[in-house]
């Protein structure tokens, strides 16, 4: 039996002056990869995410969710012994992140420009809300203003009911793009020597997300319409209710599924030359006179007899989940995605990362507690006992 694969970013050290989710959610997934990454949390109270909630074994949900496998270190960033803690930890460090407001990194000396004049090998990162520069650059921003500037609101939701997307879609994409942007960093160092600052803001990535309806819009004169869990420009894509009362989605994707579509599951293949029907923009623009038809069909028979009509013309198709349904999908357990992770309360499950390496298991540390690793990173850099019990007695550090 072969050895495990190394874990692929062995070695790299990551310090993360982060809040919330945008970061951490960058962090966490070098975690996952083998990177040690330095949470620095402000005592008392820590990143403010350890408060949203208090469900899992006591941990807020979004912290479990984000901060496995992390080091905390609780410093008071405002004192300058704790602001010297941290330049000592960038000595050794490959990569800063930070999510910190306009204008903070720069006021300790942490942002881009000081910290490739003091440590020319670190990748800073920063997350900002609407970039580093331009107008709106000193501008607070949090997931659904976000969400509001970049017109996301306006396609999402049905006609009079404007709807948040149900989870922090902007923070995500912007930390999905800072971890991407870090690994192309240290992959141009390592290849090149030279060293890149990665920039990411909150409105840029979600604009980019969002660009889609954005040029449909601009380009085609009139704004994607709100159409609730329906697709604005394909049809049939969306919500059906079979005879039992579940809800089935289903998405006819090009001419072929059509056709079989109108033969197997409708049982009425007249449509397939019904020009109301004949392409895509036809049904869009007819849906109100083909949802009821669809709704006749799926509405007479059990959601099982309907599922096995889809499956058998080819059309994609899902069933309207919550979130207690989803921990139990079949997917999940039946491909072995869930992990057991401690935390300061116990022991919970969390679902391993969606990209996997092949000989390689990820790194699913433990979530920390406020402050659990002070002690030792401050013995790491050198601190006599005596200089962390002083430390700790002046509220530099908590832990």
């Amino acid at each position: 039996m072969s050895a495990p694969e190394q874990e692929p970013l062995s070695g790299i050290s990551v310090v993360s002056l982060e809040q919330a989710v945008a970061a951490p959610y960058a962090t966490r997934q070098l975690a996952d990869l083998g990177a040690r990454v330095v949470k620095v949390e402000r005592p008392p109270g820590g990143d403010f995410a350890r408060g949203y909630d208090h469900t899992v074994r006591g941990e807020s949900s979004y912290f479990f969710w984000l901060n496995r496998g992390k080091e905390s270190l609780a410093v008071d960033l405002k004192h300058p012994d704790g602001l010297a803690i941290v330049h000592q930890l960038l000595e050794t460090a490959d990569v800063l992140v930070h999510n910190l407001g306009p204008g903070a990194a720069a006021r300790m000396g942490l942002d881009a420009d000081a910290v490739a004049a003091s440590h020319p090998r670190i990748i800073t990162a920063t997350i900002s809300g609407y970039g580093k520069d331009g107008p709106w650059a000193d501008r607070k921003a949090y997931d659904l203003l976000i969400q509001a500037e970049a017109g996301l609101l306006s396609v999402t939701g049905s006609p009079g009911n404007v709807a948040r997307t149900g989870v922090s879609i902007a923070d995500i994409a912007a930390g999905m793009f800072t971890f991407s942007g870090i690994l192309t960093a240290l992959y141009t160092r390592a290849m090149t020597g030279v060293v890149r600052p990665v920039s990411v803001s909150l409105f840029d990535a979600l604009v980019e997300w969002m660009s889609q309806p954005l040029y449909y819009g601009r380009y085609g004169g009139t704004p994607p319409l709100l159409t609730g869990a329906r697709h604005p420009t394909i049809a049939p894509y969306g919500p059906f209710i079979s005879r039992d009362g579940d809800t089935v989605l289903l998405a006819v994707q090009n001419t072929p599924e059509w056709q079989r579509f109108c033969e197997v599951v409708l049982e009425a293949p007249e449509l397939i030359t019904d020009s109301r029907f004949a392409t895509n923009p036809d049904r869009v623009a007819h849906r109100n006179e083909l949802e009821p038809i669809i709704s006749a069909t799926a509405g007479g028979i059990r959601t099982d007899a309907f599922e096995q009509r889809l499956r058998l013309a080819g059309v994609a198709h899902a069933r309207m989940n919550d979130v207690e349904q989803l921990a139990h999908h079949p997917v999940l357990t039946g491909r072995d995605r869930w992990r057991t992770v401690r935390t300061p309360g116990g022991d919970a499950d969390a679902l391993a990362p969606p990209v996997a390496l092949g000989g390689v298991e990820p790194s699913m540390g433990d979530v920390p507690a406020l402050g659990a690793h002070s002690r030792t990173i401050l013995r790491e850099l050198g601190f006599s006992p005596e200089a962390i019990d002083g430390l700790f007695d002046a509220g530099v550090t908590s832990g």
